[in-house]
């Protein structure tokens, strides 16, 4: 990896065990979630993260408690410095810092980075070694390329919303985020992707895409459908479209839950579960097609077998008898799941002072090795001295920098 003065500044106060990506240092210049939860994602896996914020700090950290949230989220695990990279001496360490990394990333809006002098064309002419990925809402190639782009824009304009909500209501979108935490995830992949490429040539790479392209990336199944002559899909709240019962939720005596028994084996054995083995043979729900030509007479039937049974017995008798099911569940009643607390997931994020919030961890692991116990996201500039003398520069240039403004 990239060695140029590159001298450690790993957090000492959380001890972590070393990830796959130790000794790979990455450049965080982004705001809010796509670009800030890329990072955040190398960060887990054992990559040192240096968040670059302007003086006032990411834009996440001042839109209320949500913004604090995706700072709480997105930018665990990093140091953060914050620079005036609109300053001559701001540039010129954020220079230096790009000198001593190995991955750039950034979402921006349109043509900011660019603006800074610090795009990818201009970095890599410089630093062919470095892997810049770049985050945008609607690509570089097309008419809207200069547009910002927001997740919920992303929903609309890919044909989610189209498919979300109710046939005779508004169109809905995703009730969190979703486009922009895909997005974090995919650009983290194929960073990985050219840092292994990288390891064989010897050259970074630039990586792009855009909130667009993930939004409809995650419709994939969808997509090809509808290319292949399916007839174009509208909304209809819950189920699917060609398969019954499939996503159906069901009312239980206190809550709802989701049900799929489409193949005819799990229809038979559902019938057979609840004591209608009569209904397997049902003129009405013989095959799959009937059952989707007979939706609402077919969920009639599912109320009237589970509505008197709560949604834990309904789990518990459905799934003894391998047929799909969830309860579903408020955000208390997910905590409380045996599942989510077997799984690790929820973790301590811990700060130097030893303060700590509950977090989430990274949905996998690697072998058997515990979860980490990640590092608490920093304040803004909370690092800034530190990083800057592991750049090289000694206290009298610190206070330089922060006498004319260039670092805070």
């Amino acid at each position: 990896m990239n060695s140029t003065n590159k001298e450690t500044t790993t957090r000492t106060e959380v001890h972590r065990p070393a990830g796959p990506l130790e000794g790979v240092r990455v450049l965080d210049m982004g705001q809010y979630i796509a670009g800030p939860g890329a990072a955040m994602v190398l960060a887990e896996l054992g990559a040192e993260v240096i968040k670059v914020e302007p003086l006032a700090g990411d834009q996440a950290r001042h839109i209320g408690r949500y913004g604090e949230s995706m700072i709480r989220a997105y930018s665990r695990g990093k140091r953060s410095i914050a620079l005036n990279l609109k300053s001559e001496a701001g540039l010129a360490v954020a220079w230096r810092l790009i000198e001593a990394s190995d991955v750039v990333i950034q979402n921006l809006r349109p043509g900011a980075i660019e603006a800074l002098g610090l795009g990818p064309d201009t970095v890599r002419a410089r630093f062919p070694q470095i892997v810049f990925l770049s985050i945008s809402g609607f690509g570089t190639q097309g008419p809207s390329a200069l547009r910002p782009g927001y997740d919920i824009a992303a929903q609309a304009e890919s044909g989610l919303m189209s498919l979300t909500g109710e046939p005779d209501r508004l169109p809905q979108k995703v009730g969190v985020p979703v486009i922009d935490a895909a997005a974090a995830h995919l650009g983290a992949q194929a960073v990985l992707a050219a840092l292994y490429a990288r390891a064989r040539t010897g050259r970074g790479e630039t990586v792009r895409t855009s909130l667009l392209e993930v939004a409809m990336h995650l419709q994939a199944a969808t997509w090809c459908d509808y290319l292949g002559g399916a007839p174009e899909p509208t909304r209809i709240g819950d189920g699917q479209p060609h398969n019954a019962p499939a996503a159906e939720v069901v009312p239980t005596r206190d809550g709802h839950i989701v049900l799929s028994a489409y193949a005819d084996e799990h229809w038979a054995r559902f019938c057979r579960v609840m004591g209608r083995d009569a209904l397997a043979s049902d003129p009405r729900f013989r095959t799959n097609a009937l059952r989707v030509q007979h939706r609402e007479a077919l969920r009639g039937v599912l109320r009237e077998c589970l509505s008197s049974f709560t949604s834990e017995e309904c789990v518990a008798l459905l799934s003894r008898n391998q047929i799909v099911v969830g309860a579903v569940r408020s955000y208390r009643q997910v905590l409380d799941s045996a599942d989510v607390q077997a799984s690790g997931m929820l973790v301590d994020a811990v700060a130097p002072d030893g303060s700590r919030y509950a977090s989430l961890a990274l949905p996998y692991t690697l072998g058997h090795a515990p979860r980490p116990t990640p590092s608490a996201a920093p304040a803004c500039g909370a690092d800034t001295d530190r990083v800057l003398g592991a750049l090289g520069f000694d206290a009298d240039e610190i206070a330089r920098l922060h006498g004319i403004g260039a670092v805070a």
